[in-house]
């Protein structure tokens, strides 16, 4: 295919050829980084939480004040074990991805010159860890003498237990068992490490920094309940728990409930809505860059019907004639992509320094160049195919 004849009608049409190529270059610098953006938001939802989801049930309650939390919350607990059903139960001060959470920065040292990452600190009753089924990989879970009472919202147990992101990120390369860091001026060891466990909110690389304490139900202890069932029998021990709290504590009241899947849905309602707000969008742009290709192909051929059927008279084929128009949109379509990928890279440059976005991979680049360079020649094909059935009488009119 010889380019020059392609280029000097293309300098004769250079606004509306340019136009088109600033066109593409917009959508292709749009698709890959919505696309880029998309992708991270479903990896982003598909989280490993490092708990048993499928067979969690929870109540949110307004909690139990003064000196009878303790009584009356191990009651609770008590009569909750008793639902048909229920394997384990605790009461816990958060949940992950539950968009609430307590943080720390642990002291490396006692004079707390070196000062460690942002942590959430997870607390629990009695079984927590066997009903959240977190996974122990490393020394051992609390025993019962762990589970000692609080001051306000710290335990006053010094033993913890670890995620193994945090433990890598305090201890690379180490044992973590064993070692210890400071809150304040209580110092705290670590005796376990868990495989998984994320945080009320997600925080990018800092997801998995928690560390996990022991203590007896509290006031800062009494307000969230965790079931563990089986996961046909959630809804029916998430009623009859909700039933057998209020029977106890007539006076007490049940803020939410829900399966530990509501709560993870609910978490990801906005990243879902996000998902489905750039697919639109990028489906839009490709609508509208397709329509615009075909629309200025299709001017194209009406102006240059008379030129076509010289060029049939004196010999080019239908084919001829159709490579020619798919040749010259492959070169418009190439020029916007080539800026496209600059502007592309701009924009994540931006959404780096703006909105913590990572950086978008190579990859992308050329995937959104085939995807433009497929629907140019899909949208050029139908104009081209006109082109084409030209006759070569057609040379012989006036205009």
């Amino acid at each position: 295919m010889e380019f020059r004849p392609i280029l000097s009608a293309l300098r004769r049409h250079k606004l509306a050829a340019g136009l088109l190529v600033l066109e593409i270059a917009v959508a292709c610098a749009i698709l890959c980084n919505a696309v880029f953006m998309i992708r991270q938001r479903l990896a982003q939802m598909q989280v490993h939480t490092g708990l048993a989801e499928s067979g969690l049930v929870w109540l949110m309650t307004d909690g139990v004040s003064g000196d009878a939390a303790t009584p009356v919350t191990e009651r609770n607990l008590a009569a909750l074990r008793g639902i048909a059903g229920v394997q384990s139960v605790a009461t816990v001060v958060s949940l992950p991805l539950a968009n609430n959470d307590m943080n720390f920065n642990p002291s490396m040292d006692a004079d707390g010159t070196r000062r460690g990452p942002n942590v959430q600190l997870m607390l629990g009753s009695p079984g927590y860890l066997q009903t959240l089924g977190l996974k122990l990989v490393e020394g051992r879970d609390f025993d019962a003498d762990e589970y000692a009472g609080m001051d306000v919202w710290m335990p006053q147990s010094s033993s913890m237990i670890i995620t193994r992101a945090l433990a890598g990120r305090l201890w690379p390369e180490q044992d973590a068992l064993g070692r210890t860091f400071w809150i304040g001026n209580r110092r705290f060891r670590v005796i376990g490490v868990v495989d998984h466990m994320v945080r009320g909110e997600l925080r990018g690389t800092a997801s998995e920094y928690v560390a996990l304490f022991a203590a007896r139900p509290a006031s800062a202890l009494s307000a969230l309940y965790v079931l563990r069932t089986d996961p046909a029998s959630r809804g029916r021990v998430l009623r009859e728990a909700a039933d057998k709290l209020m029977a106890l504590n007539p006076q007490m009241l049940i803020n939410d409930k829900g399966t530990y899947a509501d709560l993870r849905d609910g978490y990801f309602a906005g990243d879902r809505a996000m998902a489905w707000l750039l697919a639109t969008v990028c489906v839009a742009l490709l609508v509208v860059t397709a329509l615009g290709i075909g629309g200025l192909a299709s001017f194209w051929v009406a102006q240059r019907r008379k030129q076509i059927g010289v060029r049939r008279a004196i010999g080019a084929t239908r084919r001829d004639i159709l490579r020619y128009f798919q040749a010259e949109n492959f070169l418009i379509v190439t020029g916007g992509v080539v800026l496209g990928m600059a502007l592309a890279y701009a924009i994540n440059l931006l959404l780096m320094t703006h909105y913590e976005l990572p950086r978008l991979p190579a990859s992308y680049f050329p995937t959104g160049a085939l995807a433009l360079w497929a629907i140019g020649q899909l949208a050029v094909l139908g104009p081209a195919l006109r082109a084409a059935a030209v006759p070569p009488v057609v040379a012989t009119r006036s205009v």
